[in-house]
């Protein structure tokens, strides 16, 4: 094929800062069904964590369930892996994904399990439940790939989605050792069909550190045959207590806790890397 320069020359610009991609890889059709087969992958941890690192995150969810059957909701379920295992021990479960794939794999191996488990495909920023959850989840650094906007939408939503006393938990990736997780690279590659594409494309990778704003850019240019250009930004956003106590405060929620090493040392993206935390929603005065 022949290569538009001018084309290539924009897409190798800096962007600015939440400039959003051309489209959304989870609601594509071809590459949401690759991203379920490594959701479904125990050797990897590109998509789902490995089966060492769930069962680890599932007993340190367990610390907080005070009842023998909570309403527990996850949020970003894909194919229902955590939801599953909440499920079998007996809470009741509802898990959101906007991922058709990742939802309708999840409902039929729950037919399959006899498990009565809640799933809806739908974005979880517009979740619009009211008091209903003693326990939402938020699992894989989910939380911070959201921009400030979403991150605050998040928040509300979750606020207002959990009973009084009620828990919200994530993880975030942390300030520590930055050097080896963010670095400004880039690199290419030609496919014959793969991960983005059923046909050929050229891949074009660009990693970008935004140091002010504590947040870092990875963003795959897909190039087809026939000179398409389609690019998907996927923002990161890495935090520590002192940054990201002020945010949720904002919000009302009380017992603020953070968790270092809930999960097992395997590479920079666990271990020590990750940070779990804890918070509430305050009881109503005449619960207190």
């Amino acid at each position: 094929m022949a290569m538009n320069f001018k084309e290539l020359i924009r897409i190798d610009q800096k962007p600015a800062l939440y400039a959003p991609g051309d489209a959304v890889m989870w609601t594509d059709e071809y590459i949401s069904q690759q991203l379920l087969k490594m959701h479904l992958d125990p050797e990897t941890d590109s998509a789902s964590r490995k089966p060492d690192s769930i069962k680890k995150t599932i007993a340190f969810i367990l610390r907080f369930c005070q009842k023998e059957k909570m309403d527990i909701c996850d949020l970003g379920c894909g194919p229902g892996i955590y939801a599953e295992k909440l499920a079998l021990i007996g809470h009741n479960v509802t898990g959101i994904d906007f991922s058709k794939n990742s939802i309708a794999y999840a409902k039929k191996h729950a037919v399959e399990k006899k498990l009565d488990i809640d799933y809806r495909c739908e974005n979880y920023l517009s979740l619009d439940d009211h008091e209903k959850y003693d326990l939402i989840m938020m699992i894989y650094t989910d939380f911070g790939v959201l921009i400030p906007k979403e991150r605050d939408q998040l928040l509300s939503v979750v606020f207002k989605a959990l009973k009084p006393g009620g828990i919200f938990l994530f993880d975030v990736l942390n300030d520590k050792n930055l050097e080896e997780k963010f670095k400004d690279q880039r690199s290419w590659k030609v496919a014959d069909g793969g991960f983005w594409r059923d046909h050929p494309y050229l891949e074009l990778v660009q990693e970008i550190h935004y140091q002010d704003d504590h947040v870092f850019l990875k963003q795959h240019s897909i190039i087809d045959d026939d000179n398409t250009c389609t690019t998907y930004r996927f923002w990161t956003h890495y935090y520590n207590e002192h940054t990201l106590r002020p945010i949720l405060d904002s919000k009302d929620f009380v017992h603020i806790e953070c968790f270092d090493r809930v999960l097992p040392e395997s590479d920079i993206w666990n271990g020590e890397n990750v940070t779990f935390y804890k918070l509430n929603k305050p009881y109503k005065p005449s619960q207190s």
